[in-house]
């Protein structure tokens, strides 16, 4: 393991679990400290556990909720001193099944969480960090935001919305901050169970390399457009989906 991540400080939304939490150990191990963020305090406290407390540091709130996000950089700034990297993986998908029959109340947290939220992180923290001193932002996307995705047709528009975001603050913020993101397809996760619980070997048949995701998987993408590896990269959206896309289904 390299120590890309020494002296470096990364704030990392809905990180209490699977993706999240696969992204903060990846940092942790290569020298970094995280402060991590979700809604639930007991699987929050568990993964500062299970990191270290003096090398990680958790704020539990919505991540939509401006309050929470002020307190998240906040505490940040106070315990470690700086803000590096933010990685935007919070997100939300209250509905499943046919686009239109999908409830506007729903619609509008999507929108709020994966969209609106998104760009609340960025603003804040470009505000209290990184337009003085530069940083690096990794979205995390999906493939549902590359081509339609059955049941999941409002997340997938949250998501090619998450990925012009990506490009369109790569070109506003640059040079002194990158903004890249990562498409995963399905990665083993409560979050994505819906998607393959039951019925995972015929999902996964559909994957040229024979395999849905390990949250480990997208990890390593991350770490590495966050890290100084990739610092002739901006606006890219990383595609993390086996082969998924390429065999043209979802």
């Amino acid at each position: 393991m390299s120590a890309r991540f020494t002296g470096r400080v990364a704030i990392i939304t809905g990180a209490s679990r699977g993706i999240g939490l696969a992204i903060a150990q990846r940092i942790v191990a290569e020298g970094g400290r995280v402060c991590l963020t979700a809604r639930k305090v007991e699987e929050l406290t568990r993964a500062v556990d299970s990191l270290g407390s003096d090398v990680a540091v958790a704020v539990a709130g919505s991540s939509d909720d401006a309050d929470h996000q002020e307190a998240v950089i906040a505490t940040t700034l106070e315990r470690f001193g700086a803000i590096d990297v933010l990685i935007n993986n919070a997100g939300v998908n209250p509905v499943y099944g046919p686009l239109l029959e999908a409830e506007e109340p729903a619609l509008q947290r999507i929108l709020s969480v994966n969209v609106l939220g998104t760009l609340a992180w960025i603003r804040r923290v470009h505000g209290a960090w990184f337009a003085a001193h530069g940083g690096t932002v990794v979205n995390v996307g999906s493939v549902a935001g590359i081509q339609p995705a059955s049941g999941i047709g409002f997340y997938g528009a949250s998501k090619a919305a998450v990925a012009h975001l990506t490009t369109q603050l790569a070109i506003e913020l640059a040079p002194s901050v990158r903004v890249n993101a990562v498409a995963p397809a399905v990665v083993r996760t409560r979050f994505a169970g819906a998607l393959y619980e039951g019925r995972e070997a015929e999902v996964a048949s559909n994957y040229p390399l024979g395999r849905l995701g390990a949250p480990e998987d997208v990890a390593n993408g991350v770490a590495f457009l966050a890290s100084d590896e990739a610092s002739w990269i901006t606006g890219h959206v990383l595609v993390i989906d086996g082969g998924l896309t390429v065999n043209g289904r979802l």
